[in-house]
């Protein structure tokens, strides 16, 4: 996941309509439409720390809670009791649930290869958001004081909320993609990876065995459209709840005026389980799309004692 930042940003130098969008706003505020702009709320993209540098704000912070998360894994399993307590307790608690959650819905076998994703993934999307609550986050940076010398925007803040940049989110849902596609074809070898998407399913003979084929191939190349959407729907999903989340904040924070203190803070609860929920919907829908890949047909257990009974007989 350490990473993730750098192909999204990749993403973004390739063919990010997001970029664009962020560099017509950038054009926009050097324009002279900074009023305009401080009304807008959390800009669309992550801002660079450096003019001519790869470094943007939310990159900054997707590699402080990665180092955050991993510093307190080592810790926390440094020395490893037989009864354990504290930190350790909570990161076996935390790993050994998820564990069960998972075989629960993906099979004891697939969890077993699988898990270190599904794991990571949920760990890191959940502190990610979270963290992105953290006071300072988005209303710390450099901003342009108004006639009164205060300054009550930020136009370019030091850190954002990591899952609030699209850029990371995409680069998630194509670490997944790619894992799913090495999965897929683990389980099911290429020609059994292209008849899962194109054979025909259940039993048919004659011309109208001929006729659901052709009719196959079509929803086969339908679920080739929907599987190439699905780091799509996956990062904007994501991205869209945790950005409308931090501009609501934000939006809460401004409502009155000396109450930007008091205001906020029932929906920083709400953002809380949003955080959590997202991170959970990410998992498990990457959990489901690989099972429905690497599950296979299988006769039932009657079936399989038919044939040797009826050969004894």
């Amino acid at each position: 996941m350490a990473g993730a930042p750098l192909l999204g940003h990749c993403a973004d130098a390739g063919a990010g309509a997001a970029g664009q969008a962020g560099a017509g706003l950038e054009a926009a505020g050097q324009a002279g439409h900074e009023g305009a702009k401080a009304e807008q709320g959390l800009p669309a993209n992550a801002v660079k720390l450096r003019e001519h540098g790869f470094l943007s704000n939310s990159m900054f912070v997707t590699w402080i809670v990665a180092i955050g998360l991993i510093f307190f894994a080592r810790r926390a399993m440094k020395n490893v009791q037989e009864v354990p307590s504290g930190a350790q307790n909570f990161w076996e608690w935390m790993v050994e649930s998820l564990y069960n959650f998972l075989a629960d819905i993906v099979g004891s076998d697939l969890v077993k290869k699988t898990f270190w994703f599904f794991a990571t993934i949920f760990i890191f999307i959940l502190f990610a958001n979270w963290a992105g609550l953290i006071p300072g986050v988005g209303t710390i940076g450099w901003g342009r004081p108004d006639a009164a010398g205060h300054l009550h925007h930020i136009e370019r803040p030091l850190l954002r909320g990591v899952n609030a940049d699209l850029n990371m989110t995409l680069a998630m849902a194509i670490i997944f993609f790619a894992c799913w596609i090495v999965w897929a074809l683990q389980a099911n070898g290429v020609g059994g990876f292209l008849l899962h998407i194109f054979g025909p399913k259940g039993d048919t003979t004659g011309a109208l065995k001929v006729l659901m084929i052709g009719v196959f191939v079509i929803v086969g190349l339908l679920e080739v459209v929907t599987i190439l959407f699905r780091p799509v729907t996956l990062s904007f999903r994501l991205y869209g709840n945790i950005f409308a989340g931090e501009n609501m904040l934000e939006a809460m924070a401004r409502l009155v005026p000396g109450l930007g203190w008091l205001i906020p803070i029932p929906f920083y609860f709400l953002e809380l389980l949003v955080g959590l929920v997202q991170a959970l919907v990410f998992m498990l829908l990457t959990a489901v799309f690989t099972l429905l890949i690497c599950t296979h047909d299988e006769e039932g257990p009657g079936h399989g004692q038919a044939a040797p009974e009826k050969a004894h007989h």
